[in-house]
């Protein structure tokens, strides 16, 4: 952490959304965040175990509690992933776990919050994504027990049970289902070129050393072409002499999606944008980064961000990234 962001600002934002080794993923690499810790809160008990908790007698919901600064990533930033995390319409529990431990809620601790957090939640009831009541609670936020240690970033400790379990609960379906970008064709075809929309939407692969971005050397992030989400860093960014952009790692390991290609007579990890289902490009096993990985990516589903315009695109967040300490 430098120097800068050690002098942030910190505030606390707590979340309920059932499990909550889900509910870390989707925040924890964002800029502006400080840290994540899982535990209980919402009950009437004092410092209750999980197995307490599980037995559905202390009133406490899983949670998890977000150390933030508000004037890198805003809250109602925090507020715009949360839904998306969640089933919002189940007053029971979520996906596969039941009962009022696995209930939704959002824990505001000052009155801004809980300003944000009713509007944040009235937009998405008049949004028509979802076609029954939004039930998730807004409620004061009160004392706030950690839980046990082995819960504590659990998806990089058991990431394989991890996987299987996001996957088996159905939470991820859900969350494609609701929150895919809803697409029109020929919206897309106006607005993108043929190689864009061959690329992204018809998994094509551009020419290499032909295409915009194979040897550019620009300060900045890259975003879904579709959708605007941000992908990658110029900071992770490498020349692989293959002759398209390549880079270590994606900004955010929730932005993209695999899955396994055959095509061609080949087993190839597919790399796709999490929102837009957008077609990006492969990942290979070898990068020169500390995993290994090499994301080959076509330059016509990106588009360039300069950090210099990143705060009226809308990416401000990312600016601290490219400030020198």
């Amino acid at each position: 952490m430098s120097d800068k962001e050690s002098a942030g600002r910190r505030e606390l934002a707590t979340f309920a959304g059932g499990c909550f080794w889900c509910m870390v993923t989707p925040f924890e690499e964002l800029p502006g965040i400080y840290g994540i810790v899982s535990g209980y809160t919402g009950g009437h008990t004092v410092n209750p175990t999980y197995e307490e908790v599980c037995s559905e007698t202390t009133g406490h919901a899983e949670a998890v509690q977000i150390t933030f600064d508000p004037d890198v990533f805003p809250y109602r930033k925090l507020l715009d992933l949360f839904w998306r995390q969640i089933d919002p319409t189940d007053s029971g529990g979520q996906f596969y776990d039941r009962g009022e431990s696995y209930r939704t809620a959002i824990f505001y601790h000052n009155e801004e919050q809980k300003r944000l957090a009713e509007k944040s939640k009235q937009e998405l009831s008049e949004s028509g994504r979802f076609d029954k009541p939004i039930v998730t609670e807004i409620v004061p936020a009160g004392p706030f027990y950690p839980a046990e240690e082995y819960h504590q970033d659990f998806h990089q400790k058991n990431p394989a049970h991890y996987k299987r379990y996001r996957q088996g609960s159905g939470r991820d379906a859900f969350i494609e289902r609701h929150w895919s970008l809803r697409k029109n064709e020929q919206e897309l075809r106006k607005r993108l070129t043929p190689m864009q929309y061959a690329v992204t939407q018809e998994n094509a692969t551009e020419p290499p050393f032909q295409n915009e971005f194979w040897n550019h050397k620009q300060e900045g992030i890259y975003v879904d072409i579709v959708s605007g989400e941000p992908l990658f860093s110029s900071l992770d960014k490498f020349d692989s002499d293959c002759g398209w952009p390549s880079f270590t790692k994606p900004l955010h390991s929730s932005s993209i999606k695999g899955r396994t290609d055959t095509s061609h007579g080949m087993v190839r990890m597919e790399v796709r944008s999490q929102q837009a289902d957008s077609h990006l490009g492969h990942v290979f096993n070898d990068g020169p980064g500390p995993n290994g990985l090499r994301f080959c990516i076509n330059s016509a589903a990106l588009r360039f961000i300069p950090k210099e315009d990143l705060e009226k695109e809308g990416y401000g967040e990312y600016v601290h990234f490219f400030t020198r300490s």
